[in-house]
């Protein structure tokens, strides 16, 4: 989804930074993970200051963004000030490559939408949603071919949790005119529709021509070499790996143990059709209002 829109020419991207995750941290104590505590808020977090861990890897960040324009002479204590500066600085490079918005994808950030929505009120959140089952498949496949233990570790009831998690966090998010939804199996099949959809949602020109493939940098490619077949941004079918990878079995301890997909996006059909309908009474009385002056 984010080199699908980085193909757009208004749209400006770049790899994940985890910037509040970096700055906010509590990761494990936000997804529920077992036994996890919150980290203790020290007087100084309480009265608004950066975390002290924080700041090593806060600081090199906003620098690399910062680049030659040299905006940052000194990264600021405040919290809310270095989210504030970071925002500023994403804007910066969004004017400088002459787009109109940008896109930043770190997936832990679905933890920090408050933090987020506090230092960027016009920012939009899509949320991009496959079956449950499938994304454990692709975790585990992913763990096979790479062994990457901090992306992939954890076991099958760790992320069936952090699933659930998200479920609970995007379920919350239903009908707040920010927020929009793409479940896959959608713009797989009509991707004309839920493409004039999202440019709606970002005030975007549905029918500019889009780049043949992406070309803005998206990942690290040496270090998360799984997200090879993501980065073009073309579309492509997706992939059952669930039923490669798990038994019968164990198929039907994720049908007892996954929030349900299918409800969710049964209510987000459910609430665009009624939006629909209200626009749609909304348009038909300004009709008649414009024909009854005319008259």
């Amino acid at each position: 989804m984010q080199a699908l829109l980085a193909r757009h020419p208004d749209v400006y991207t770049l790899p994940e930074t985890a910037f509040f995750e970096r700055l906010y941290a509590d990761l494990e104590w936000r997804w529920g993970d077992h036994r996890a505590k919150p980290r203790r808020r020290r007087w100084r977090q309480r009265l608004g200051w950066m975390r002290k861990e924080a700041r090593p890897s806060i600081a090199p960040l906003l620098h690399s963004l910062d680049g030659e324009r040299a905006q940052i002479r000194r990264v600021p204590f405040s919290s809310n000030a270095c989210a504030a500066k970071f925002i500023g600085l994403l804007d910066a490079l969004a004017l400088q490559a002459d787009c109109s918005l940008w896109v930043e994808k770190t997936p832990n950030h679905l933890l920090y939408m408050p933090e987020i929505e506090a230092c960027a009120p016009d920012a939009r959140f899509i949320h991009v949603i496959r079956p449950g089952a499938h994304v454990l498949a692709s975790l585990a496949d992913a763990y096979l071919r790479f062994e990457n233990d901090d992306a992939f570790g954890g076991g099958s009831v760790h992320w069936a949790r952090r699933w659930n998690r998200a479920m609970q966090i995007h379920q919350a998010c239903l009908g707040r005119a920010n927020h929009s939804f793409v479940f896959l199996e959608d713009l797989i099949r009509q991707p004309d529709v839920e493409w004039a959809r999202l440019c709606q949602f970002l005030n975007l020109r549905p029918d500019t021509r889009l780049a043949d493939a992406c070309s803005q940098t998206i990942a690290d490619l040496e270090h998360e070499p799984w997200k090879r077949a993501a980065v073009s941004g073309l579309p492509q079918p997706m992939e059952n790996k669930a039923d490669d990878l798990f038994t019968a079995k164990f198929k039907l301890w994720l049908d007892d143990h996954l929030e349900s997909y299918d409800n969710l996006r049964a209510k987000c059909l459910l609430s665009r059709d009624r939006e629909a309908r209200i626009t749609s009474r909304r348009d038909s009385g300004k009709h008649t209002g414009s024909i009854s002056c005319t008259v």
